[in-house]
């Protein structure tokens, strides 16, 4: 998945403007979503196999009315499409339009999904939901308190909620490796105040956010998935290869001796994931949250 955020959240005062931050970010999406489609949607390795974790943990059954947030490219959607069956409907929802055209065009002829543009911390239906989900989606959101209020207003008296996060940059270093090295390379890798991936990363920190918007009845479930992306050299050709346009930029901004003090710092830090054939095999924990509203 894009890496694309990295720094803790500013408190309200010095954060980004929301709106500023979001048209920035969706502008990274709507480059990105066809390369994180084929990457990892479409795929489903690494930290996608939670999705199965995602559906089972929040109980979906057929029949049920889910609503998807910041379904991407519509692969958590499509799941819980078949998961629900003709007598069930999902909604999927995303800021950026790039992910949803390929959302639409991937879901060939599936009756009982649809997918539509808006913002998580705008939503607004007609009726509501018996489930709600967000897979890798909250820590993007500048006003994530905001978002969740929302999320559940959208569900049922008895309706559920299933949230995925990522955990921390030293259990998940597929980014942690990249990220560290950044920050001591080039200080302005991510703008100040931009969300980080991790922001939710610890069962205390998601399970407070997640009470505080109302929620009750709070399961948590930690799960480890691996992830290979072969040897250092595929690894890091990839990363240069899918990594946002902003981000690239200022890469190639450095000299060449600094970009290759990057790099190597990069290789250094997957060291402890790799074999004696070469080949990096990375952790990657992920939290799935259930609760009632």
């Amino acid at each position: 998945m894009p890496v694309t955020n990295n720094l803790k959240i500013a408190p309200a005062s010095c954060a980004m403007n929301n709106s500023s931050y979001k048209k920035k970010n969706m502008d990274v999406w709507n480059e990105v979503a066809p390369r994180y489609h084929k990457r990892w949607a479409s795929k489903m390795h690494g930290p996608l196999q939670s999705t199965t974790n995602l559906i089972k943990d929040v109980k979906v059954k057929k029949g049920d009315r889910v609503l998807d947030v910041a379904c991407g490219t519509g692969l958590v959607s499509m799941m819980l499409g078949m998961t629900v069956g003709d007598s069930g409907y999902v909604i999927g929802a995303d800021m950026s339009m790039s992910a949803i055209k390929i959302a639409q065009k991937n879901k060939s002829s599936a009756q009982n999904i649809s997918f539509v543009n808006a913002d998580a911390e705008n939503l607004a239906f007609a009726k509501k939901f018996d489930i709600v989900t967000c897979q890798y989606g909250l820590f993007f959101f500048p006003d994530a308190p905001k978002a969740l209020k929302n999320m559940r207003r959208s569900l049922k008296k008895s309706g559920r909620l299933g949230i995925v996060v990522h955990g921390s940059k030293d259990k998940a270093p597929f980014y942690g490796a990249i990220l560290d090295a950044a920050s001591k390379f080039i200080p302005d890798y991510i703008p100040q105040g931009t969300p980080q991936l991790d922001r939710y990363s610890t069962k205390r920190e998601l399970r407070e956010e997640v009470r505080d918007a109302g929620f009750s009845n709070i399961i948590i479930r930690e799960y480890v998935f691996s992830y290979s992306p072969g040897t250092f050299e595929n690894y890091w050709r990839d990363y240069l290869r899918y990594v946002a346009k902003p981000i690239k930029e200022k890469i190639n901004a450095q000299s060449r001796s600094k970009r290759r003090a990057f790099q190597e710092a990069v290789r250094n830090n997957t060291i402890p994931y790799t074999d004696s054939q070469g080949i990096i095999t990375f952790p990657w924990q992920v939290l799935v949250l259930v609760a009632m509203r």
